[in-house]
């Protein structure tokens, strides 16, 4: 039952009761000015969080809004945490815009190490800030978490502990901060390595430059799990951060690079950056992205069509070449004698006018390799000629030394038969 009909006093009672039909609560601006609220007091925000967590039906509870009330300074929220200590039932939690503070994130912790079917947590608009997100972070470690959004919550430095990083975290919002090159570093920490789970990362309208790109790009170099990075909005990007993160997702310098290059980041976002920002660098960055979604689930794919689409089309590849400084070109990385299938490539997909192109481009190594296969052709024969003509030698030779080895025995069998003879004559003369 969506509660957002029965007035809140009735819907206090209705958890106390641990109603099976009670499963939502979404109290919002529209309860600002409900009696019931305005007068809860600290201890009954206490007791709600008591009955919440003995509470087994209830799986949405949202309290947002609430920072026009004359509350004693947001204190109903760590009251409400007093009691609220552990859930079975609650899989979302909205807290939105109720100026919450570092103290009140830390009010939460039991709560968050308790919940073990929370997997989603809202806390835009509120005032946490640095000391209270990573105090968040902390506690969700071992929480089933996988949403946290903490869009506009004062955040700028980030400190983020390898030992205590969320295990199930994939999604995570921190638009509208105040997150700058030391607030990437902490970022850093989450994208790094095989145990990263972030797939969905959006750091929209912060105070990052061109440093904290080249930061989150180092980090992203061996993931294979981040899909989406928003970095629009970040007015310190200049066109030298751009050219970083077109290199990220296509580097041209050689193929390579490009089939080195990330094909897991199929969203990337990054509109309206600083002025001198090249729209030229965005386009191609889309082209790139747009590959690597088309081709989502086999990236290897994504590198090869990278590959055709850019290397092997003479005007996109000049294009980026130009905007990422590379000035070799490409036939000179290709094996001569893998170039056939290469033109072939260039001819299938791009068409005549590229295969002309590329023909000019490779001319002298196509002449190099037939005059290279005829020089070594060549040489081949002239080896076998010669190993054919030294057999020829040898085997005279072998002939010859196989006559005087018949001669020397024939003369062997001669000199034995007149040694019998003189044997024989003087056995006779000393018999007589």
């Amino acid at each position: 039952m969506d509660i957002r009909r029965v007035a809140p006093a009735q819907t206090v009672q209705r958890i106390k009761d641990n109603d099976p039909h009670t499963t939502v609560i979404k109290w919002n601006e529209r309860e600002r000015d409900d009696y019931f609220i305005q007068s809860m007091t600290n201890e009954e925000w206490e007791e709600l969080g008591h009955d919440v967590s003995n509470n087994t039906h209830l799986k949405d509870l949202t309290i947002r809004d609430l920072k026009d009330l004359h509350l004693d300074e947001r204190a109903f929220m760590s009251f409400l945490f007093r009691g609220l200590t552990r859930s079975r039932s609650i899989k979302q939690m909205n807290l939105n815009d109720n100026r919450l503070s570092a103290a009140a994130v830390r009010s939460m912790v039991p709560f968050l190490q308790n919940a073990n079917n929370l997997t989603s947590l809202d806390l835009d608009n509120n005032n946490i800030q640095s000391e209270g997100f990573n105090v968040l972070f902390r506690a969700l470690r071992d929480s089933p978490i996988d949403m946290l959004h903490c869009d506009r919550c004062g955040i700028g430095s980030i400190e983020i502990d390898t030992n205590c990083m969320p295990r199930n975290l994939t999604f995570l919002r921190l638009n509208h901060n105040s997150i700058n090159t030391d607030g990437c570093r902490g970022i850093a920490k989450l994208l790094q390595g095989g145990d990263s789970t972030l797939s969905n990362l959006y750091l929209y309208g912060n105070k990052i430059d061109d440093n904290g790109v080249g930061i989150l790009v180092d980090a992203l170099q061996n993931n294979n799990t981040l899909t989406t990075l928003n970095l629009s909005e970040n007015y310190g990007i200049s066109k030298q951060g751009m050219t970083m993160l077109l290199k990220f997702v296509n580097d041209i310098s050689s193929i390579k690079a490009t089939l080195e290059s990330n094909h897991t980041s199929a969203h990337l976002y990054c509109k309206k950056l600083s002025f001198n920002a090249d729209k030229e660098i965005q386009r191609r960055i889309g082209e790139a992205i747009t590959i690597s979604r088309n081709n989502v689930s086999n990236p290897e794919a994504a590198g090869r069509k990278k590959v055709i689409q850019t290397q092997l089309n003479s005007v996109k590849r000049a294009k980026l070449a130009d905007l990422q400084g590379v000035n070799q070109s490409l036939y000179n990385e290709i094996d001569p004698l893998h170039l056939p299938e290469v033109l072939s490539l260039v001819g299938h997909h791009h068409g005549h006018g590229e295969l002309y192109v590329a023909l000019k481009s490779s001319i002298v190594g196509l002449f190099s390799t037939v005059n290279m296969k005829k020089c070594m052709q060549k040489e081949k024969e002239y080896q076998l000629a010669k190993a054919a003509e030294h057999a020829a030698i040898a085997a005279e030779h072998r002939a010859k030394a196989e006559e005087i080895d018949a001669k020397l025995a024939t003369m062997d069998r001669a000199a034995e038969a007149n040694q019998v003879d003189v044997d024989s004559q003087s056995n006779k003369r000393r018999r007589t």
